[in-house]
């Protein structure tokens, strides 16, 4: 939240080492988006308000926000086909969080290199490691995706064993079509 930002930037003031991140989806839904109780977008912590949501962009625009985390929590059917009230927190979000963030690409408030350095090169750099860029000697982990391919995401059609996702009905753009861990392909759309 705007006031969380507040008290990471006094205590950077201060030398603290603190980072901060964000869940892709709340860069993408608001509380509206729960709608009558849907629990699928019953995450923790909640979706907040727009106006909240368009700060978090902007703030992850001017790089106050180190790191967008896909928020991976799925939950068995079960847990999450309860009353709300009752319904655990949690969704799947690993297939959409580079979808979710491109969408912030196509509409206009983020460039390309913005949405991509918050989920390859600055969480590598938070922790000290040498992955999330391309470089010489650096391990290879890349993804190959279009930027521009649409879809719809469909629950059913998702790889996680849980796949309650609060983007389950939703077009998309942009889609990860092969996965490379140390230069060997281990997914392929």
């Amino acid at each position: 939240t705007p006031r969380t930002l507040e008290l990471v930037s006094d205590s950077r003031a201060r030398g603290a080492n603190v980072f901060t991140t964000i869940a892709a989806h709340s860069l993408f839904f608001n509380e509206i988006d729960v709608g009558d109780y849907l629990t699928y977008c019953k995450v923790n912590p909640p979706f907040r308000d727009e106006e909240t949501r368009q700060a978090m962009i902007a703030a992850l625009k001017a790089g106050e926000i180190d790191s967008v985390v896909s928020a991976h929590d799925p939950q068995p059917p079960e847990e999450k086909r309860l009353p709300f009230g009752e319904a655990s927190f949690g969704a799947a979000g690993l297939e959409t969080t580079l979808s979710a963030l491109l969408s912030l690409v196509h509409d206009g408030p983020l460039t390309l290199l913005e949405a991509l350095a918050p989920i390859t090169s600055k969480p590598a750099d938070m922790i000290g490691l040498p992955e999330g860029r391309l470089a010489e000697g650096a391990p290879a982990d890349v993804i190959l995706f279009d930027p521009n391919k649409p879809w719809l995401c469909e629950r059913e059609h998702l790889l996680s064993r849980s796949t309650n996702s609060p983007f389950d009905g939703r077009r998309l753009q942009g889609r990860v079509l092969r996965t490379f861990v140390g230069g060997v392909q281990v997914f392929e759309r």
